[in-house]
């Protein structure tokens, strides 16, 4: 689906990530760890083509990123930035339909097609009915729903998410990792995507990706990639790993020499 070689991100003087040689096959779901300003974010926007890489190279559908025609590009990969703003008063509809663009280059205006796939989606992400809302009247998880919507109108086979938690109360952040999973699952869809809840991450993903800031990386099935060790060392902060009731929780430990973070008393 994707993959990258030699790649190297970096952020001014700092190096992110350093010869990353990765790849997401069709049927995975990704779940990509790491610290504030590990390059998470960095990440998710090279291999979307909306940023060049540093170094190396990225391979879509095994054609170079860089050579691919927007629209096309459009139709092969979905993204959805970590934040947004709305200047308009569109519908949530008209919203979501503007993710059918890339399907339109015979026609200006949206068809039948159009409308039920955005009506799905809407109602998959259990906001349909919110159609007629203006999307600045609505709440910040009911608008991230809505843009989580738009990225399944999309119709895509690679999804790449920042943060998709973001604003969720706690049965949509269920629903919502339930339906990626389901989308890798049932219709080999691939999914990359960024987040600090290793529970979920754990729940939904079948591989994790750790980047740890400084060029550091490791990539593999979560079972062998979200350990309590290897965790530990990419979070900066010690993991703690409990079975129970067949499930497997993940809780941040007690650090063997705690360095508190002074708090001054008002004066």
């Amino acid at each position: 689906m994707i993959e990258t070689t030699d790649l190297t991100l970096r952020m001014n003087a700092r190096l992110l990530v350093k010869r990353l040689d990765w790849r997401v096959a069709a049927g995975e779901n990704w779940c990509v760890i790491g610290p504030n300003g590990a390059g998470k974010s960095t990440l998710l926007r090279t291999l979307a083509g909306l940023r060049a890489p540093d170094w190396g190279s990225i391979l879509l559908a095994g054609k170079p990123l860089a050579g691919w025609p927007l629209p096309a590009l459009a139709r092969e990969r979905a993204y959805l930035a970590q934040s947004r703003g709305d200047a308009f008063a569109y519908r949530v509809i008209e919203t979501v339909l503007m993710a059918r663009h890339p399907y339109h280059d015979d026609r200006y205006w949206e068809g039948s097609d159009d409308h039920a796939a955005a009506e799905n989606a809407l109602r998959t992400l259990d906001v349909l009915h919110l159609a007629q809302r203006d999307v600045r009247t609505l709440s910040g998880g009911e608008r991230q729903r809505v843009a989580i919507a738009a990225l399944l109108a999309q119709d895509t086979p690679l999804l790449l998410l920042d943060e998709p938690a973001n604003a969720l109360d706690l049965a949509h952040q269920v629903a919502m990792t339930d339906l990626l999973a389901r989308l890798c699952r049932e219709q080999g869809r691939a999914v990359v995507s960024v987040g600090h809840d290793l529970n979920q991450a754990w729940s939904g993903a079948t591989h994790a990706l750790l980047l740890h800031g400084d060029g550091q990386w490791r990539a593999g099935p979560v079972a062998e990639v979200m350990r309590a060790d290897l965790l530990g060392a990419c979070l900066g902060h010690p993991i703690a790993v409990i079975e129970h009731g067949g499930r497997t929780i993940f809780l941040p430990d007690a650090p063997a020499a705690s360095n508190p973070i002074p708090v001054r008393r008002a004066q």
